[in-house]
């Protein structure tokens, strides 16, 4: 790994202390100035999986895949209400660099949809994925999913609740595991900020939490929080992990000490990656349950 000179580093965690409140903003900068894998490439930029604008995607492959890799779907986070994977390009690269073709959707946010559009944007991006990646190395049998914080939500809900791809046309099957950082899965009652905004329509609001869905046929899970989070406790992170246990569901729980909400997503960077191993156990787990092998990742200063 590149060691970050003193200044960047500071530059890059100064930036990072807004994140819970100016959304992209820091990871903007972030993206522009941080070192990457280079194991990793963009190989396609913004591949449409619907009519709408923010209906759109990415992909990322390994330098050294040589076709029939697993497959990666990852949705970042916000509240629902801010991002644009333009930001995360950094973790595109990092899961593309550990073997994943890695795929990277928008989805439309508060005001313009509620619960739960987003989630249907997320099965359809996981349609086009089924019929598409195949032509850039991925293998459309072993895909998983993966997000952060909201973005941790979408996966886990799609690949919970088999309702969202089976209205999308996917046989629910296709999602051999799922892994979320820092994400909110049992969060009744709804607090009077987001939460009601985004879930306070629903009439079934049992129905809205991922937690509710955790059954014998659920796909494997990583689940990782850090104890210092107060944006998204970690007790979620706890129950939806006894949940799956208590149905013989192979789960692996890190509560790592010391990170807060945003931590366990830049563990995922070269910059911030001796945070915490978050990177290197997700999808050693990951790997493990879509059948996948290891590719060495790399990384270099750009």
């Amino acid at each position: 790994m590149t060691r970050v000179p003193t200044v960047l580093a500071s530059l890059i965690g100064l930036a990072f202390l807004a994140l819970g409140v100016t959304a992209c903003s820091p990871l903007a900068l972030f993206d522009a100035i941080g070192p990457r894998d280079d194991g990793g490439r963009l190989t396609l930029r913004n591949a449409a999986f619907g009519p709408h604008p923010r209906q759109r995607l990415d992909v990322f492959t390994p330098v050294a895949a040589a076709g029939g890799a697993p497959v990666l779907v990852f949705f970042y986070g916000g509240s629902w209400k801010n991002g644009t994977k333009e930001d995360y390009a950094f973790v595109g690269q990092a899961l593309a660099a550990q073997g994943f073709v890695t795929v990277l959707p928008d989805y439309r946010l508060y005001p313009e949809v509620r619960f739960p559009d987003f989630l249907d944007d997320g099965a359809a991006a996981i349609a086009w994925v089924r019929d598409n990646i195949a032509q850039y190395g991925g293998d459309p049998r072993r895909i998983v999913l993966a997000g952060h914080s909201a973005g941790a939500y979408n996966a886990m809900m799609l690949g919970l609740d088999p309702r969202y791809l089976r209205r999308a046309g996917v046989d629910p099957k296709v999602v051999r595991a799922v892994a979320g950082l820092s994400g909110p899965y049992d969060f009744l009652p709804l607090d009077a900020g987001t939460a009601t905004e985004i879930f306070g329509e629903a009439r079934d609001k049992a129905a809205t939490q991922p937690v509710s869905f955790a059954g014998p046929h659920s796909p494997p899970a990583y689940l990782a929080t850090g104890d210092a989070d107060t944006i998204v406790r970690p007790s979620n992170t706890r129950s939806l992990a006894a949940r799956l246990r208590d149905v013989r569901v192979p789960v692996q729980e890190r509560i790592y000490a010391g990170l807060d909400h945003s931590d366990t997503l830049l563990a995922l960077s070269v910059t911030f990656r001796s945070k915490a191993p978050a990177l290197a156990e997700m999808a050693a787990f990951l790997r493990q349950h879509s059948g996948g092998e290891r590719v060495p990742a790399r990384t270099v200063n750009r």
